[in-house]
């Protein structure tokens, strides 16, 4: 089999086996089969966009210049039997495939979440966002699917591991479209996201695994400084469930777990990460800066854009959701918290991205691990009192929030609604200084993004996790042993693919099989 690359295709439709044939220079009849590795867009000149294919071939000739290569399927690797079965903590991605590959080799794993079933909690969010109303058991940070399942469910990562292709081909196996598999820049869209997970705990059930629900880790007992037991509340009470392995991934908005693992003596250690707003434009004006005049033939464009400072202070833009929508997503009472959210079709009228600051230990009040928490915590009370505490989020046009000209003003999609102010009084100076300078550095990539219409609603803080829970790099446990901290709540992920391959990875050595 030979990788084919660099493929030139138009706009308007797929790669086909004479485009392949043309570009390794042979007749159509010796292709036998092809398989598509990638397909992305070029728009770097904006005459000329079109798609760029990367394929596996199997010919009946030998090619030149090009790559023979050997698909390699991922084989979960088992060793002996456990006396015990394993504890999986959190139904987010880390958890839901670190579950799914324990039942598949026969571990019988009790998975436990906060929060509901994802049919449950969509009823319970879509309350939260109607009324204001908030369960902070069952919300968009907790529940089954994660935080992920409220959000566009994009795929793509900055990991090279063995261990991506199969989870795209499982998400596929699970519901998802099976394009996901080599888009560039693959997406599942948070309606469809929410059946794949539920497909994917029936799974888990089906092979011997359990998943309870409304069941919350409150408590781990210990014994000669390894895990003997953990302790569960749920609705009729508390139990005590013995184990030997537990696979702590909680997302990171599991305060009150971080806080319970600091007083169990877990080490931890505080974690760089980023606060600010989420920004919306209109969709039409992101299509035009990308694609020029074929903004027409393509799905709704995406950007990423990034500045780095000097003193070491930065600006990005993150989960980018195209078409997509600004969503309220706090799990405490008396907080705002923002996030975003694309259906599969991405169809909506606005574009929004999260705008982030950088945050480090240096801009902490104290070493106390978790302060970061506490950091996030002052901002998101600070913007409930703006937002006139009644669950509105605080908002501002870039007009106003950068001095520059109105224009044709974007109507905000945060529900149940916004209070416009200046929000800059819920931050800390450093990160609204550096949101404006960057916002015009961003103008000169995506022309527009400074436009006086684009609306900022604020505050985005839970980009990634502000604490991680040390692990050694060979056993993946922490150092009271049987504890495996994993996935982005323990500060070893950042999006869903990163999490589930690192669920894969920590169930790997709880079944002791090495891979």
């Amino acid at each position: 089999m030979y990788r084919i690359d660099n493929i030139k295709v138009p706009l308007g439709r797929e790669i086909t086996a004479d485009d392949i044939a043309k570009k390794a220079s042979i007749g159509r009849e010796h292709i036998k089969s092809y398989k598509i590795r990638r397909k992305s867009v070029d728009a770097r000149r904006k005459s000329n966009v079109h798609y760029v294919f990367c394929t596996d071939v199997e010919t009946d000739v030998k090619l030149c210049g090009f790559d023979e290569v050997t698909e390699e399927n991922y084989i979960f690797p088992t060793g002996k039997p456990r006396e015990n079965r394993p504890v999986v903590v959190g139904a987010g991605p880390c958890g839901l495939f670190a579950a799914l590959m324990l039942s598949n080799g026969g571990y019988r794993p009790i998975l436990i979440e906060r929060g509901t079933d994802v049919d449950t909690r969509k009823t319970a969010v879509e309350r939260y966002w109607k009324t204001g109303f908030l369960d902070t058991e069952t919300n968009v940070q907790f529940g089954e699917g994660g935080a992920g399942t409220f959000s566009d469910g994009k795929l793509n990562s900055g990991i090279h591991d063995k261990r991506c292709r199969f989870v795209l081909e499982n998400f596929v196996k699970f519901g998802a479209d099976e394009r996901i598999v080599y888009e560039a820049k693959p997406h599942i869209g948070t309606d469809v996201l929410s059946k794949v997970v539920k497909n994917m705990r029936m799974e888990i059930e089906k092979n011997g695994g359990e998943v309870r629900f409304l069941n919350k880790l409150s408590g781990i007992e210990t014994k000669n400084g390894a895990v003997s037991a953990v302790m569960v509340d749920f609705p009729d009470g508390r139990y005590r469930l013995e184990t030997d392995a537990v696979l702590l991934a909680v997302g990171h908005s599991a305060r009150d777990t971080y806080s319970m693992i600091k007083k169990l003596g877990a080490k931890m250690e505080q974690k760089s990460f980023s606060v600010g707003a989420r920004i919306e434009h209109r969709q039409s004006l992101i299509n035009k800066s990308q694609y020029g005049d074929f903004a027409d033939a393509l799905e709704a464009a995406d950007y990423k854009l990034s500045v780095h400072y000097a003193g070491g202070r930065s600006a990005y833009t993150f989960c980018m959701c195209p078409g997509g929508s600004v969503v309220a997503s706090a799990s405490e009472i008396g907080t705002i918290v923002t996030n975003g959210m694309s259906f599969s079709a991405r169809d909506g009228e606005n574009a929004n991205s999260a705008l982030l600051v950088n945050v480090t230990p240096s801009d902490f009040a104290s070493d106390d691990p978790l302060a970061g928490v506490y950091f996030q915590e002052t901002i998101e009370k600070k913007a409930f009192i703006a937002g006139g505490n009644n669950g509105n989020a605080p908002a501002e046009y870039l007009s106003d929030f950068l001095g520059t000209k109105p224009d044709k003003k974007v109507k905000p999609t945060y529900l149940p609604g916004v209070t416009f102010c200046n929000i800059e009084k819920i931050f800390p100076d450093f990160v609204t200084e550096t949101m404006k300078r960057a916002i015009f550095d961003f103008d000169r990539k995506i022309k527009g993004f400074a436009d006086g219409g684009a609306v900022l609603t604020a505050p985005e803080t839970r980009s990634s996790a502000p604490v991680r829970i040390l692990r050694d790099k060979e056993s993946f446990m922490s150092n009271i042993k049987g504890l495996y901290p994993c996935g982005e709540g323990a500060g070893y992920a950042g999006g869903i693919m990163s999490a589930a391959v690192d669920g894969i990875k920590v169930s790997e050595i709880i079944a002791g099989g090495k891979n």
